[in-house]
């Protein structure tokens, strides 16, 4: 039976290029997201590509909607096998630290940290019985270093990160694997990127969503490391993310 991967937040950036990319080694594509119009026409894309994907329409800010997702997820393809986790949309902007407040917080903190941990729950009895399985989960350089005028999604994004560090050195001799991808600029062809774009008439440095994925790829397969920052040398960057 093929292998699965799930794409939760299957945008036309980064969620497009690993869907591509994980499909074009044989694996099976569950496309997760709030907007059914887009996923279907993701969906139709990749199989003109020859890659089975089938969307799922879901709101990822409500974790309490995860048991029955990755259930439906399993039941139409028998398993999952990875998970990709990068919600973040054009909606998620940030806020200077000095100005934030806890209801701020709070709206931010369901789809950044509550969801994910919710995710690994629902399918860590199925990974642990198969002794495989990979979750991969995609936060800014804002996560990673903490920067002026930055903040809101970076410290939720933070604490992310460090429940992805602690996952990873518990369940590595499992043969479950748990990697992190920082990314320290805005992704082409994504929502986020668009509305920028569109805002300002600066320069902003934006990577190509399928080098990301293909980092994804490499830290699947090699499973040598929990991080990957990319660009690897970002330095400080007011678009960082």
């Amino acid at each position: 039976m093929s292998k699965v991967i799930a794409v939760l937040g299957a945008g036309t950036g980064l969620g497009a290029a690993v869907a591509q990319r994980f499909g074009r080694e044989g694996f099976r594509v569950a496309l997760v997201g709030r907007r059914p119009d887009r996923l279907h026409r993701l969906g139709e894309q990749l199989a003109s590509e020859g890659i089975e994907a089938v969307p799922f329409a879901a709101d990822l800010s409500d974790p309490a909607q995860v048991p029955a997702l990755i259930a439906a997820i399993r039941d139409h393809f028998g398993r999952i096998d990875v998970v990709e986790y990068g919600p973040i949309g054009g909606d998620h902007a940030f806020t200077p630290a000095a100005e934030l407040d806890a209801a701020t917080m709070a709206e931010l903190i369901p789809l950044l940290l509550l969801t994910p941990i919710e995710v690994v729950r629902a399918v860590l009895p199925e990974w642990t019985e198969r002794g495989d399985g990979a979750f991969l989960l995609t936060h800014g350089y804002s996560a990673v270093q903490a920067l002026p005028y930055l903040s809101g999604v970076g410290p939720v994004m933070a604490a992310a990160r460090n429940y992805a560090y602690s996952l990873h050195g518990e369940l590595a001799e499992t043969g479950i694997y748990v990697g992190t991808l920082a990314i320290a600029a805005y992704i082409a062809h994504s929502e986020i990127t668009e509305s920028a774009l569109a805002a300002t008439d600066s320069e902003l440095p934006v990577v190509d969503p399928d080098d990301l994925a293909e980092h994804y790829w490499d830290m699947y397969l090699t499973r040598n490391r929990v991080e990957q920052i990319h660009p690897e040398n970002p330095g400080v960057h007011p678009a960082a993310r």
